[in-house]
């Protein structure tokens, strides 16, 4: 028995002497307000393969860690990260103790984020909008600023619009096959359910898809991971909404299994920043899963954002110096209320069922089913037989008048003959309305009654010459993916996954209001006899409210696509490779029998086909735990989108000419540095799209040819742009100080040429020119003089410098400085093709046409730089033991006048006709300018529970 004792006591001493002598580390995450422990914290070990989850009760524990000088990174959701120095003795078990993380005031300032939409730029129905979805919260000073300082003036990451990036929900790509674009309306105001984001950015790698050149966003809305409790919120803003409530609660995972989360919010303003611009938006979310077992678990979830806003004009210099920057055209008064003709109204209610299985602790499978219903609508005035009810329609400004000149057997001659007497006169006719006139169309769309007397007694409804429609498109979207992610060996991890999208979308226009009258002719008024039927097997039907006219059409649209990735990861190097197909189909059905389209506009197209293959692949070399060398590569090809591949869908089932997939090859490389007072990122970048397809539609006055010499057909057009080439190459710099524990300095820089690189091919589409004989009257302008001018829309460099005091008493403030540059207005291709110098009367050559004076006519025009001053601040407090918390933002402080974007009106498309408006002084159709806000304010009050 002694001996039993004996070793019993020589085997609990070895263990002993085992133990003391494990190298590792442990610790306890609390929130710094809440005290409370913050479960499912990430913290790593900079440099090495190891990563640790807090359990419940906020504490981790790494064993068997290498000794010496480490850096440990810990993040989590919601919370600013952490980076914590330590020196690791032979072991030793290191106690950081208690590590409290402090809220990411970023989050808040996502509810101040400006969202410009790509129909700012247009009044096409396009479904989809232009932000990127990279500008959001993110760790990097960098993205900050893109984010919240450079968004207000359109900065895009790169140069690229989020067509080439990948904006996922629960792994299902939200990416509309209409343009490209997410849809960000589709649940915007769910700023609490969508907070569990992850990104990727550029070409590096992301466990759910192959993603774009420009990154990858997912959010995932598993109502397991959200932290249990409530909040509630309460915003101000003189931006696009005056209000805004918000109210979101999570469960958590109760002991039976179940957990759930409800969001619910309100945007309204009778008038946001510019003139008439009205805003209404709900939002609700809910999410609920039910775990089976420990494998097993399934989640549905289900947003529901029905909102409406009026749209703003661009305007010409001429609108702007009669009136204001925040002039807006859209809009006129009714009843004495103001009511905005175009308004984009969006509601596309999804549903997602997610299936989560653990097949083992190295290996998930996670499964998705979307569906996506509802509507699009972008509304408007036609009108027949009667003038033009814009209160901008050039004839009826100021400059028609002042840059007139003599005809001369109905050309335009070199005698510039101003009329002033009539341009004042117009000029007061303007400023006394120069808003719709909603009563003169009501009047409009009424018959006189006479009495017995001959004069007029009252009015009765008539035929209504004016109408307000809708540019309609109803989508029925169906996804199903499947994500396999599993750790192969402890240095390589595999993910794979495969998506199929189907798309059944309705096209059509749709009476909205007959504005006091009886019926609307579905005719087009600027055509006769047949031509002008918009469907001849319903000829000259009367149309009423909620009866679709004009064009009706179906798309159908299949995606399927698959990528793999191979993750390889050690001590100092770690490296990718991946590598993904897709192959899509699309075809358009045709619903009407079109009068100018009579053989190829009813029924089915040819189906389009596209297969598409891309390889992607980087590196990072940990040159230590604080630095970092990355490089980045992808090649892949790209299908067209459905918006590119049918020119003229309103009307006929014509596919673009030479239409190819994109080609794209992507590179970039970064230096980044991190340590607890001082982070860097240096990256460098380059991409090339090439065989890009662009389509677009404007008015454009004598540039076709008959086919027997040229004639001055004046008409609506399509205008396509194949084999054009892009190049984006630059630099962003990112530095982040931290001058004590208090007190912190940015500094993030984006350098960027973003260019035009080839001569693309213009096609333009006439549905003037259409006849029996000629189906399809399409014209060959040949190449456009695109190469070396600057890609649009968008600051090409942008610099920002900012302060931040953060005070222990939980209140802080910032100021940023901003320097925007190198902004360009977006050019008309059609005037940069050979025809410009041709004189469609003769088919010869203006004589007055010079090289030098086209170079002056066709110079692309720079807006000046912007400086724009931003503060930024917030308080938060402990009351009752609940939090609450307080953020204010004003951007522009100095109130400064800029121009976002624009572009050059294509009507005038000849030397001649252009020339003489420029030279006028005084051009009727001079470029047309998108303004940013002014000073703006963002208020937003936050409570705990």
């Amino acid at each position: 028995m002694n001996k039993l004792y004996l070793t019993l006591f020589f085997i609990i001493q070895f263990k002993f002497a085992f133990a003391q002598q494990e190298t590792g580390i442990f610790g306890k995450i609390i929130d710094a307000k809440a005290q409370n422990p913050v479960a499912s914290v990430v913290v790593t070990i900079q440099n090495t393969n190891l990563m640790e989850l807090t359990n419940t009760e906020g504490s981790f524990k790494f064993n068997a860690v290498q000794s010496g000088s480490l850096l440990i990174l810990i993040h989590s959701q919601g919370f600013k990260d952490a980076l914590y120095p330590a020196d690791l003795l032979e072991g030793q078990l290191l106690d950081l103790g208690t590590i409290a993380l402090e809220e990411d005031q970023s989050i808040e300032q996502q509810g101040s984020l400006i969202a410009l939409t790509e129909s700012d730029f247009s009044d096409d129905n396009s479904g989809s909008e232009n932000t990127s979805g990279l500008l959001q919260s993110s760790k990097d000073a960098f993205q900050q600023a893109a984010a919240f300082n450079w968004g207000q003036a359109r900065f895009r990451i790169r140069g690229l619009d989020s067509e080439h990036s990948t904006m996922m929900i629960n792994g299902v790509s939200m990416n509309k096959l209409y343009d490209g674009r997410p849809q960000w309306g589709d649940w915007g105001g769910l700023n609490d359910a969508t907070r569990n984001q992850e990104f990727s950015v550029g070409t590096s790698p992301s466990d759910y898809t192959f993603g774009g050149i420009l990154g990858t966003q997912e959010i995932n809305t598993r109502a397991s991971i959200y932290r249990p409790g409530s909040r509630i919120s309460f915003s101000g803003t003189n931006t696009n909404y005056s209000w805004r409530m918000m109210g979101t609660y999570a469960s958590g995972m109760n002991n039976k299994g179940w957990a759930f989360v409800i969001s619910a919010g309100k945007r309204l303003a009778t008038e946001g920043y510019f003139e008439g611009t009205n805003y209404d938006a709900n939002s609700a979310f809910l999410s609920v899963e039910k775990k089976l077992g420990d494998s097993h678990s399934l989640n549905i979830s289900a947003f529901y954002t029905p909102n409406s806003r009026g749209k703003n004009s661009p305007n010409t210099t001429e609108f702007t110096e009669l009136t204001s920057e925040k002039y807006n055209s859209y809009w006129g008064f009714q009843d004495g209320k103001k009511r905005n003709a175009r308004m984009k109204t969006i509601e596309e209610p999804i549903v997602m069922l997610n299936h989560y299985f653990k097949i083992n602790d190295h290996t998930n499978l996670n499964s998705s089913v979307m569906y996506q219903f509802g509507k699009i609508g972008n509304s408007n005035l036609d009108y027949q037989n009667a003038n033009s009810p814009d209160p901008t329609y050039y004839r009826k400004m100021p400059s028609y008048y002042s840059s007139l000149y003599a005809k001369d057997n109905g050309e335009f001659s070199g005698a510039f003959t101003p009329d002033l007497e009539n341009a004042e006169k117009s000029k007061v006719l303007f400023l006394a309305n120069p808003q719709i006139d909603w009563n003169a169309m009501y009047q409009a769309n009424q018959d006189p009654i006479m009495d017995s007397n001959g004069h007029i007694s009252e009015y009765e409804p008539a035929k209504s010459k004016y109408v307000l429609y809708e540019d309609r498109t109803d989508d029925n979207t169906i996804v199903a993916t499947s994500i396999f992610n599993t750790q192969l060996t402890e240095n390589i991890i595999l993910n794979a996954g495969a998506n199929f999208k189907n798309l059944k979308s309705h096209n059509y226009q749709k009476v909205l209001d007959l504005l006091g009258g009886l019926y609307f002719e579905d005719i087009d008024g600027f055509y006769i006899g047949n031509q002008s039927q918009s469907d001849l097997n319903n000829p000259n039907r009367q149309v009423v409210v909620g009866d679709e006219y004009g064009y009706n059409y179906n798309y159908v649209a299949n995606t399927l696509d698959a990528f793999t990735q191979f993750k390889f990861s050690y001590n100092k190097v770690e490296f990718y490779l991946a590598q993904s197909f897709s192959s899509t189909n699309y075809q358009r059905e045709g619903l009407y029998k079109n009068g100018i389209y009579v053989t190829n506009s009813l029924g089915k197209s040819e189906k389009v086909q596209f297969e598409n293959f891309g390889f992607k692949g980087g590196v990072t070399y940990k040159i230590s735990g604080k630095q970092l060398l990355i490089f980045n590569g992808a090649h892949l090809t790209k299908a067209p989108t459905v918006r590119n591949t049918f020119p003229n869908s309103r009307l006929n089932n014509s596919i673009t000419d030479g239409l190819e997939s994109e080609n794209i090859s992507s590179l970039d490389a970064s230096y980044i540095y991190r340590s607890p007072v001082f982070k860097a990122r240096l990256t460098a970048y380059y991409t090339l799209i090439k065989n890009a397809t662009q389509t677009s539609f404007f008015y454009a006055e004598g540039i076709f040819d008959d086919g027997a010499g040229y004639n001055n057909t004046s008409a609506f057009v399509s205008q396509t742009l194949t084999h054009l080439e892009k190049k984006n190459l630059g630099a962003e710099l990112s530095l982040e100080y931290q001058l004590n524990p208090t007190l912190k300095t940015t500094f993030s820089a984006a350098f960027g040429e973003y260019t035009y690189n080839s001569n693309p091919n213009v096609i333009v589409t006439n549905d003037a020119e259409a006849s029996i004989e000629n189906t399809n009257p399409v014209f060959d302008f040949g190449t456009a003089l695109l190469k070396n001018y600057k890609q649009a829309g968008m600051p090409q460099q942008a610099y920002s410098i900012g302060i931040e005091y953060r005070d222990p008493k939980y209140w802080w403030i910032g100021v940023n400085i901003n320097y925007l540059a190198n902004s360009y207005i977006d050019v008309s291709p059609i005037a940069r093709t050979n025809h410009f110098y041709t004189n469609p009367a003769s088919g010869s050559n203006f004589p007055e046409a010079t090289e030098e004076r086209a170079k002056e006519l066709l110079q692309q025009e720079k807006f000046d730089p912007t400086t724009l001053l931003n503060i930024v601040g917030g308080k938060s407090w402990r009351i009752y033991g609940k939090n609450v918390g307080l953020f204010v933002s004003i951007n522009n402080v100095l109130n400064t006048t800029y121009k976002t974007g624009g572009y050059e009106q294509a009507r005038n498309a000849n030397f001649r006709q252009r020339n003489q408006d420029v030279s006028s002084g005084t051009p009727s159709f001079g470029n047309k300018y998108f303004y940013g806000y002014g000073r703006t304010y963002f208020v937003n009050l936050a409570i705990n529970l």
